[in-house]
């Protein structure tokens, strides 16, 4: 499987094959990892920038440690540290960076943004998120599934919440592609847009996939291997949306309800931060102005042993590496 020189901009842009081909290698990876293998000579020499105008913990410090443990150097650019669309295009930044760097990775807004800086900066560009899409997540969460259930095929997951964004997305589109069950249990408002989710029954009908939309959590969650989650308001929203997302999402909480239509051992994901307890600024604030404790999944579900949530966020940094030693290697 040779994917050196591609950007890694969302799923759909990838193949079955392609897909599993980075599952596995990230698997690879994380045995090595475990067992004291040096990586270093991967990436020697290679130098990397991250672009970042949304910040995060686990996308910046999966990046980094990946590239230190493959050899590559860092240079981290933080929503004040970069020119990018303000006093510079797109396409001059991407132009400039693409002569100093060997790969970019973009985390922020728009996808306009991370497709214009592929197209002209002429090394891989790597899409840490967007609005609309995730594609390092996805790897890591089906690695993380793959690893607990020991296959990916004819998993039954079950996503929970806002499904029209980025991660609603690229969980459907990935499930599509490596011939998943996928489930979008939410009201009818945050269902995924109708174009996407045609694409993906397209895709569904070669994989053996299928694809449901459903208001029913008792419907949606039968059976399920996987119960998926994020939060409700995403990062650069305003704060006024709070009230409906919660009016609107609270029958669709992960919670022991909703478990116990799952089979025994279905298991609860979340790629992080969550809201399950009061232990963040945001939460608190959340409570004292709306009367509740947790948001898109209780603090029983998210401390359970039914939760991987950890072993998900571990896994962010090994496929990240593989992202990017498939890319760049």
């Amino acid at each position: 499987m040779v994917l050196k020189g591609r950007n890694f901009l969302k799923m759909l842009d990838f193949t079955p094959e392609e897909i599993n081909y980075l599952i596995e290698l990230s698997l690879q990876l994380k045995d090595e990892k475990k067992r004291g293998i040096s990586q270093a000579s991967y990436l020697s020499g290679k130098n990397i920038a991250l672009i970042f105008e949304k910040t995060s913990t686990r996308t910046r410090c999966s990046f980094e440690v990946a590239a230190h443990d493959m050899g590559a150097h860092v240079t981290y650019l933080d929503p004040s540290g970069s020119q990018i669309g303000k006093k510079e295009s797109i396409a001059d930044t991407a132009r400039v960076l693409g002569r100093m760097y060997d790969g970019i990775e973009y985390r922020g807004f728009e996808q306009t943004k991370v497709e214009d800086l592929a197209k002209y900066a002429q090394v891989p560009v790597w899409n840490g998120l967007t609005n609309e899409s995730h594609p390092t997540q996805m790897i890591a969460d089906m690695m993380s599934i793959k690893e607990h259930f020991g296959t990916l095929s004819g998993i039954k997951f079950v996503y929970m919440g806002d499904a029209r964004y980025n991660m609603g997305n690229s969980l459907m589109v990935t499930c599509a592609k490596l011939g998943m069950d996928f489930v979008a249990c939410t009201n009818k408002e945050y269902f995924p847009e109708e174009a996407l989710v045609n694409e993906c029954k397209n895709i569904a009908k070669e994989t053996g996939a299928t694809i449901t939309l459903t208001e029913d959590v008792a419907a949606g969650c039968k059976d399920a291997d996987v119960i998926y989650t994020d939060v409700w308001v995403s990062m650069g929203e305003p704060d006024d949306v709070w009230e409906k997302r919660i009016k609107d999402l609270s029958p669709y909480q992960v919670n022991a309800k909703a478990f116990s239509y799952a089979k025994e051992n279905a298991v609860f994901m979340h790629c992080l931060p969550a809201f399950h307890d009061l232990n963040t600024t945001i939460g608190q604030q959340i409570h004292d102005k709306f009367g509740i404790d947790c948001m898109e999944v209780t603090d029983e579900i998210f401390e359970s042993e039914r939760s991987i949530v950890f072993d998900e966020a571990e896994n962010r940094m090994h496929s990240i590496k593989a992202v990017m030693y498939a890319t760049l290697g």
